[in-house]
């Protein structure tokens, strides 16, 4: 396909995302994607901060047995994403092509092999709860707690499955509006049912920890239900019952191809995250509370940058679904300055208030200077970190799914891991050398990854061809 005459012309994409007067329909569209994603964003972390709020007023072990759990839960959810990573590409490309009836084809594909994972992930999840999070060194009533939530929100883990793939859906449909709106209405039946399960009120019993646990579940059911319900309403009129007839091993088969490296990819970044705290727990608690501070508050900084980094990704498919690599190119830089832009005044932001921060939070003057100094530091990580959340997103939604796993296994492992250990440890500068070497991980790939973009090598590897 020739570029010069399939792609839109670069003068006049450019004049449309610089028009000052009035709103283009890319402006629109990345607007109607982004604003929805970032409540929803937010929405799944206030989620996670209301129970572990509530909770907190039950007990303080039940916060670390739940806590735990819920690591091993959202690493096994992962698996969800392979599936998810490929729905959302396909049907922003397939979408951008016209080939409807394709994109339909996906979505039953998706919601099939999901079911089937959630329903292994489930079954794991419900028999083996004790002997995971034993190994992982609870033991006694905290274990009896850990594992019993364990047991009822894996028995539900399918139902997560099925939800993830369907706001997927929805938001490649342009459509990110309803599944904000979904887990809006979610976080709501969850504090109600947080409060009438955990401390037996509203004529419920006390559960104590197994009523959030069923709380959690029953909002998740709900959440499932209505996204079902919305999806075929508005976005597939009916399930393609005929890949059942014909199972389209072509189109498992892409989900795949996109699936597995970009997963890989999120899959690499949670392992390595998890060596690294394991490095900074050697240093003493302070140093692991002052990293468990800034690691929470540092996340805010950069919440705009994954929404429109997510936005931005399906735009791209649904360019280079249409064939319009150089308009997907150009859609990619005014992306990049967007996301650096805010991102970095954000973290300016945070860092002039990390004291105030940081002393409305702890008491201990040491965890407030460490985690002081490393709001400052991670200033100059938060020039890498946006390019890379921009590039590993709009590079997977372009069909160029392996370098990004490529690129970041390497980098993060050799970078940030061992660079922190013998930073932080053998040279003994600490968590203040091992954040240096985050950032020196987070802006070398920045460096691959624009230069990537630049060079326009993952151009012509979409799964989608316009009719």
């Amino acid at each position: 396909m020739n570029i010069n005459t399939s792609a839109i012309s670069i003068d006049s994409l450019t004049a449309r995302l610089r028009r000052r007067r009035g709103t283009s329909p890319l402006r629109r569209e990345l607007l109607q994607l982004t604003i929805p994603i970032l409540v929803e964003t937010l929405l799944v972390m206030t989620l996670g901060a209301v129970d572990t709020f509530m909770l907190s007023r039950h007990s303080d072990m039940s916060v670390a047995a739940v806590g735990l759990a819920n690591q091993v839960l959202s690493f096994c959810f992962l698996v969800f994403e392979v599936i998810n990573l490929g729905t959302s590409v396909l049907c922003s490309q397939y979408l951008g092509a016209r080939l409807r009836d394709r994109m339909e084809t996906v979505v039953g594909v998706s919601l099939v092999a999901n079911l089937v994972f959630g329903l292994m992930i489930s079954l794991t999840l419900m028999f083996f709860s004790v002997p995971v999070l034993s190994s992982m060194g609870l033991e006694g009533p905290a274990l009896n707690e850990g594992a019993g939530y364990m047991r009822i929100v894996g028995a539900g883990a399918f139902l997560q499955a099925l939800a993830m793939t369907l706001g997927a859906v929805l938001r490649s449909n342009n459509k990110a509006v309803y599944p904000m709106l979904v887990i809006l209405v979610v976080n709501i039946l969850n504090i109600i049912g947080n409060y009438a399960f955990i401390f037996g009120e509203l004529g419920a019993p006390q559960l104590g920890v197994n009523g959030a646990a069923v709380s959690t579940v029953a909002s998740r059911f709900i959440a499932m239900t209505v996204l079902f319900v919305i999806v075929f309403r508005t976005t597939v009129r009916r399930f393609p019952l005929h890949i059942f007839r014909r199972f389209p091993s072509e189109e498992f088969g892409n989900l795949m191809k996109i699936g597995l490296p970009s997963a890989g990819e999120a899959l690499s970044y949670s392992c390595s995250q998890l060596v690294i705290a394991y490095f900074i727990t050697g240093l003493g608690l302070e140093a692991l509370a002052a990293r468990t501070y800034c690691v929470n508050i540092i996340m805010y900084g950069y919440l705009f940058c994954i929404a429109i980094s997510h936005a931005g990704a399906i735009s791209i498919g649904h360019l280079v679904g249409a064939g319009k690599w150089n308009g997907a190119y150009i859609l990619g830089k005014y992306l990049l300055r967007v996301a650096v832009g805010w991102t970095l005044a954000f973290s300016v932001t945070i860092a002039v208030g990390g004291s105030w921060i940081m002393e409305s939070l702890t008491a201990n003057p040491q965890i407030i200077a460490l985690a002081t100094a490393i709001l400052w530091i991670d200033v100059a990580l938060e020039v890498g970190r946006p390019v890379n959340i921009l590039f590993v997103n709009t590079l997977q939604s372009a069909g160029d799914v392996n370098y990004p796993f490529y690129v970041g296994l390497i980098f993060m492992w050799s970078v940030a891991v061992v660079g922190a250990y013998l930073c932080g440890v053998t040279a003994g500068f600490g968590i203040f050398g091992m954040w240096w070497m985050f950032t020196l991980d987070e802006n070398i790939r920045g460096i691959v990854f624009l230069r990537r973009w630049q060079s326009k090598r993952w151009m012509h590897r979409g799964f989608a061809m316009a009719s």
